[in-house]
């Protein structure tokens, strides 16, 4: 018997023993916002060490998670060394938006139904915590020699940046990896996507009684003016197209609207939050300059606004660096072994933490249990859910890897 086909037995003896660490992960809220976090990594520690993994916990300072928009994060490491070589990080989150409306199953269940577990962070992405640890365990399991070593990463503010996550990780040398994998959301190989600009638009009039809406200025028309003017940037976007295969071309989401007092008040202010993806191509200074301007000149259109405009999130494109190729050939040599069809490399419209090390120079790729899509996973929408078959192969294909990484 190969040592891959004694992993591949090995995973599957303990697949059970998995299901039910991906279920126990489901079942400790982490939305966020509003981001208290520091529960779930407790609990995920609790489950680590009784697997045998010596786990470490590194709070992040209260000031930091707060300047992030967060409440409580604590960060975990697990280092497995075997010797001289290569250290490869697994990088996982934790964190998850709020499960909204809309549920035919408990959203912190982790129920099982019809070959799939259903549950916020079911598919993106503590389905990875399992599919990382438990690709490390099989690993060890054929007790051949090793080198290099694995730092298993699970962090908890992907959805706000990564900044006191990765980076945190990152700029306090708490792990030097040469290589890394951070979770998927579909069993293609991933080595590029898209940069995320968001903004908070603030738009300024003056209240009055709508009695007399003469005597006001008001915000809410002064929003619909800079409302279309940037949704028909959008449609100028669809022009522009990006050389990456699996990316098309940019485009912008307006997400969160408030404002007003009352049905009889003209608004005196008015709130939206916009979101800017940016295909690899673009320089994000050039980006955020036209959408300034393009806010500004909107504005002027209704005598008496004011705007004020804040940038909430700046997270670069991923682009390949030329060191992943040994990911990457690996992750698809055992991709098609393990499904039986061809593994594609290509870029996502989605951004992640990956971009963070390849910004400090080291090559990563994303890879992790999931569907051919993000739409299929139900990813941050009602009954998100994973195929516990694409859970067990994506494992296999993990382990294999790390085998032909560190043998």
């Amino acid at each position: 018997m190969t040592h891959y086909e004694q992993l591949d037995d090995w995973i599957d003896a303990h697949f059970d023993e998995q299901v039910r660490f991906l279920q126990a992960l489901i079942q400790v809220p982490t939305d966020t916002p509003p981001g208290n976090n520091a529960p779930h990594a407790e609990r995920a520690c609790e489950l680590l060490e009784a697997m045998g993994f010596k786990t470490e916990k590194h709070p992040v300072p209260t000031e930091l998670v707060h300047a992030a928009g967060l409440q409580t994060i604590t960060n975990l490491v697990v280092r497995r060394k075997y010797g001289a070589g290569r250290t490869i990080a697994l990088n996982a989150h934790g964190d998850v938006v709020p499960p909204g409306e809309g549920w035919s199953h408990n959203p912190y269940g982790g129920e099982i139904a019809d070959g799939r577990i259903y549950g916020r962070a079911a598919a993106v992405s503590k389905c990875d915590f399992s599919t990382y640890a438990f690709a490390v365990r099989a690993l060890e399991s054929l007790k051949t020699p090793l080198h290099g070593g694995v730092d298993l990463l699970f962090t908890y503010d992907e959805e706000f940046g990564g900044e006191v996550g990765p980076a945190w990780l990152l700029k306090n040398h708490l792990t030097k990896p040469d290589l890394m994998i951070a979770a998927g959301f579909s069993y293609q190989v991933i080595t590029a996507h898209n940069g995320c600009l968001q903004m908070e638009v603030t738009v300024h009039g003056k209240m009055a009684h709508a009695a007399i809406p003469a005597s006001g200025v008001d915000a809410l028309q002064g929003a619909v003016q800079i409302l279309n003017a940037l949704y028909a940037q959008n449609t100028l976007y669809q022009s522009i197209t990006s050389k990456v295969e699996g990316i098309t071309h940019p485009y912008l989401n307006v997400g969160m609207i408030e404002g007003g007092t009352n049905t009889n008040v003209v608004p005196g202010r008015v709130t939206f939050k916009l979101d800017r993806r940016m295909i690899p191509e673009e320089q994000p200074a050039k980006v955020e300059a036209t959408l300034r301007q393009v806010i500004a000149q909107a504005a002027t259109k209704i005598p008496g606004v004011t705007v004020d405009v804040k940038r909430i999130l700046l997270a670069h494109a991923l682009q390949p660096l030329p060191g992943n190729k040994p990911l990457v050939q690996a992750l698809q040599k055992h991709g098609e072994a393990v499904f039986g069809e061809p593994i594609p490399a290509l870029g996502t419209p989605l951004y992640t933490d990956v971009r963070i090390f390849c910004e400090a120079g080291i090559p990563g790729v994303i890879y992790g249990a999931g569907p051919r899509t993000v739409l299929e996973s139900h990813a941050k929408r009602a009954d998100e859910r994973l195929d516990l078959l694409d859970l067990r192969r994506a494992t296999k294909v993990m382990a294999r890897t790390l085998l032909d990484l560190l043998h």
